[in-house]
């Protein structure tokens, strides 16, 4: 069977099956200052404090985030430039996301499940919503920042040390422990531009004997809704003024109705809404740009020496987030099955004889809003130790993600044969956008709740320490075994498995697996100016099978100032519990049905279409290969520069099947399954198009190629202290190989400088300390990149997205006793986003949203006092 056969059966296969289914720590970092050693994220192996190991890590300490001015750790994190295209957050996080209130992180713009989060080096429970329907990611909301003690960003793959996820690399939460004394903190914020105030508030308090700690850190965050329309014109989804497109909705109100078979506009549609016989409604006004959120947690860490060399530790973290996601009213279309009554008091066609709703909205029932809570349980108990020179430690943990998002009727649901029978009773009229009584509105209304689980139960051991002598020092080894047992569940509203709700989105998962693993490594010093570094895992997988993955690392230091380092890997990351498990789930996506175009120009204009996705249990791991290259220089204790080459190849990467290919092959039939429409209006071939069914196959591919640059100088000047500090990430390569529109051959994409892949993102820092007095600024750069699409009136040169700059600047000042006091502005000069035509589907806005933060001037004032 040719290659051609095969991906063609692998489509249809995936189809088919949519459609009958319809920087890492092993223990404890916080160690005493006695210690010599310490474990660094990358190594499960202790070395010296000072020691530059063989894969490139980035420490944002306390200093810097609290520096920052950022309340939350989705903030910090985008700032970074290794973070890029796959991330996401609450921005602009309307009802149609699967995954509301929730933010991720996405290195090397690999996307956020090929980005391993670890707190204090240990896994936690995945969000029980998916983004993107399958995209399972652990929600970095559920962090507050007041716990942090420091973030480790491992900027290499790390499978080999760590298992599934670990591709692109390993973000690690280091916690607050071993506090001693009470520090409270307060903080106030709001942007310049419109109204939107964030609220914080965090205490730590923490007590020490001889051989024990306990601390206790509590925090709490709100902030308020900031809408798209306060920022001008972001808050249309006709961009048209601007040169953009106008994405408005063929869903309309006034609307459009079948009046005896014929596509017909209600004729209280204003002209400027006017399209042939479609009467578009602009939902823009609607959207949130940030929704409301508040967040509460509370944390417990301690540890207690038993003697022996033994201590127990344990962890224990609770978080309770609400969060809101707002869309524009129910949009309703022929799938509906909606018909109005020629008796019904509002008919504008006297002479009609049937009458069929095509396009319209409820309008007049308000906005579609959810209200989310979640809320992530964590506890970890342990004991560790020396043996000798080895150290020990053995864990369990369990955590738990739970999340209810719901919908009742002063919000906007509306059931469709509730609709049915209150326009037929004459009391609802669908007709010259009325505003229908409140009385009515409650008939047609309903309660909906969406109900989500994600459960990990964890088991660890493992043991470190010299196994024998070399020339150039002790050959060291660690050596563990890990038992992890995860589930996911994500259950709708039985309105929408039955149909009844319409226009909005749904998932429906279930599935459950296990691991086993146990993986080796070793730290080798070849010589007194080289190490290599060797490590192996094993992992056997309940549903898919078996895994190993290597890793070598070598680092050379022929002097003190400069040391060389290079890292090659093989990583993996299994399908997620969603893929697998996925049951019946929506998805909605704009674009134009060109064959129904073609059948009849009512069905011209851009729609946002239902596709529905069904798991497939047949998926296999994605693998990885990564290559780093990099040096460090320090030559004075004032100046350090680093330059590292990455290189990362993920094969039978798990992609949808391209909608193009789906719609192409199977959407100019009427007769078709896969793609579904309605009946056909009188002389019409085709009917209205209602939703496509798909699936998921492992066939793409990507790689990634790119320079990281770091440079951090310190100098006094007179009585001042100043650090100057760049990070830098180039982008070389971004190539994504993936079946083209016939599914019958590849086609590979070189994304570099291509629409949300922009080639450079820069951060510069200065930090200067007067006497009691802090000045912090930051500059963050991204570069520009070509639009999704040309502009409509440019032709078919390609236009360009402009580069963006923000500049944050915080004054501090510490002359009172015990007393911490920062200002903090954000985008100081209030710079918009750079306008972009976007992708017709998520980005309607005039701006890349998961890019460019569109908050603008952001201030803020927080105050710390400690004792």
């Amino acid at each position: 069977m040719n290659t051609n056969e095969l991906l063609t059966r692998a489509v249809k296969l995936a189809i088919g099956g949519a459609v009958g289914l319809s920087a890492v720590l092993a223990g404890p970092l916080a160690l005493a200052a006695d210690q010599e050693e310490i474990v660094v994220v990358g190594s499960r192996i202790g070395r010296s404090a000072d020691f530059q190991g063989p894969s490139p890590i980035v420490t944002i300490d306390r200093e810097a985030i609290a520096n920052s001015g950022y309340n939350n750790l989705q903030q910090l994190l985008e700032k970074i430039p290794v973070n890029g295209n796959g991330a996401f957050s609450t921005r602009g996080n309307n009802q149609d996301s699967t995954a509301n209130g929730a933010a991720s992180i996405s290195l090397r713009g690999l996307g956020a499940d090929a980005t391993l989060v670890l707190v204090n080096g240990r896994r936690v429970a995945i969000s029980s919503f998916a983004e993107s329907v399958t995209t399972n990611f652990v929600d970095i909301n559920t962090i507050p920042v007041s716990a942090i003690e420091r973030v480790e960003v491992l900027k290499d793959g790390a499978s080999a040390v760590y298992g599934s996820d670990a591709v692109a690399g390993v973000i690690n939460i280091v916690l607050r422990d071993d506090y001693d004394g009470f520090e409270v903190s307060a903080g106030y914020g709001d942007v310049t531009d419109g109204s939107a105030p964030e609220t914080s508030a965090s205490a730590i308090w923490g007590t020490s004997g001889e051989d024990s700690n306990v601390t206790m850190i509590f925090d709490y965050f709100k902030n308020d809704t900031l809408y798209n329309k306060d920022r001008g014109p972001m808050g249309s989804a006709n961009q048209s003024a601007r040169g953009g497109d106008d994405n408005r909705s063929s869903r309309g109100y006034p609307g459009r109705f079948f009046v005896d078979g014929v596509v017909t506009r209600d004729p209280a549609c204003p002209p400027e809404r006017s399209f042939g016989q479609t009467c578009v409604f602009d939902y823009g006004p609607f959207n949130l740009l940030i929704p409301e959120a508040e967040r509460s947690g509370l944390m417990l860490l301690a540890h207690k020496g038993l003697g022996s060399s033994v201590e127990v530790f344990t962890e224990i973290a609770a978080q309770h987030n609400t969060s809101i996601a707002q869309g524009a009213p129910t949009p309703l279309d022929e799938g509906a099955g909606l018909t109005v009554p020629i008796t019904n008091p509002g008919n504008p066609f006297p002479t009609a004889t049937t009458i069929g709703i095509s396009r319209y909205r409820t309008v007049d029932a308000g906005p579609r809003q959810w209200s989310i809570e979640t809320d992530n349980l964590r506890a970890v108990v342990g004991l560790r130790g020396d043996l000798g020179d080895w150290n020990w430690e053995v864990a369990g943990e369990r955590a738990r993600s739970e999340s209810t998002q719901t919908g009742n009727r002063s919000q906007g649901w509306v059931r469709t044969d509730f609709l049915q029978q209150e326009i037929d009773a004459g009391r609802y009229n669908p007709f010259g956008a009325t505003v229908n009584p409140q009385s009515v509105i409650d008939a047609i209304t309903t309660s909906l709740v969406r109900q989500g689980n994600s459960d990990l139960t964890m088991a660890s051991a493992n043991i470190t320490g010299p196994i024998f002598d070399m020339p150039a020092g002790p050959a060291k080894m660690a050596f563990g075994a890990e038992y992890r047992d995860e589930s996911v569940s994500d259950v709708p509203d039985d309105q929408f498995q039955r149909g009844l709700i319409f226009g909005t989105e749904a998932v429906s998962a279930q599935a459950q697996r296990d691991n086993w693993s146990a993986y080796v490594e070793f730290s080798l010093p070849l010589h007194e100016t080289v190490e290599l570094q060797l490590a192996g895992r094993y992992d056997d997988y309940s549903d898919f099978g078996t895994t190993f993955n290597p890793k070598a690392a070598l680092r050379w230091a022929p002097t003190d100032q400069l040391a060389f380092r290079a890292s090659w890997g093989q990583g993996f990351r299994a399908p997620s519990l969603a893929q697998i498990g996925l049951g019946p789930s929506q998805e909605s996506e704009f674009f134009q049905d060109t064959f129904g175009c073609a059948d009849n120009p009512a069905y011209c204009a851009n729609t946002d279409f239902l596709i529905i996705f069904s798991g497939n249990p047949d998926l296999q791991p994605e693998e990885s290969e990564t290559y780093n290259i990099g040096a460090v220089w320090q030559p004075t204790d004032s100046f350090s520069a680093s330059l590292d080459f990455w290189d990362i190849t993920q094969d039978h990467k798990i992609d949808e099947v391209p909608r193009i290919y789906i719609y192409n092959a199977n959407c100019n039939n009427q007769a078709s399954t896969i793609c579904v429409r309605a009946a056909p209006l009188p002389g019409d071939t085709l009917g209205a198009l209602q939703f496509l069914h798909s699936g998921f196959v492992n066939i793409g591919q990507q790689s990634a190629q790119g320079l990281d640059l770091a440079l951090t100088y310190t100098r006094e000047v007179r009585s001042a202290t100043v650090t100057l500090g760049l990070d830098a990430t180039h982008l070389l390569e971004f190539e994504k190989v993936q079946l083209d529109s016939t599914g019958l051959a590849f086609e590979t994409l070189d994304l570099v400088g291509e629409y949300k892949y922009p080639e450079d993102r820069i951060a510069l820092t200065s930090a200067w300390e007067i006497g009691d007095w802090g000045i912090n600024t930051r500059l963050n750069y991204i570069s520009s990149f070509n639009d999704f699409r040309v502009l409509p009136a440019t032709g078919p040169a390609a236009h360009q997205v402009d580069s963006f700059m923000t500049t944050n600047v915080q004054f501090t000042y510490s002359g009172i006793k015990n007393t911490k006091m920062a200002l903090s502005v954000d985008n100081v000069f209030d710079e918009f986003p750079p306008f972009a035509v976007g992708d017709g589907d998520n980005d309607l806005y005039g701006f890349v949203r998961d890019t460019h933060n569109p908050r603008g001037r952001f201030w803020s004032f927080r105050t710390t006092y400690s004792f």
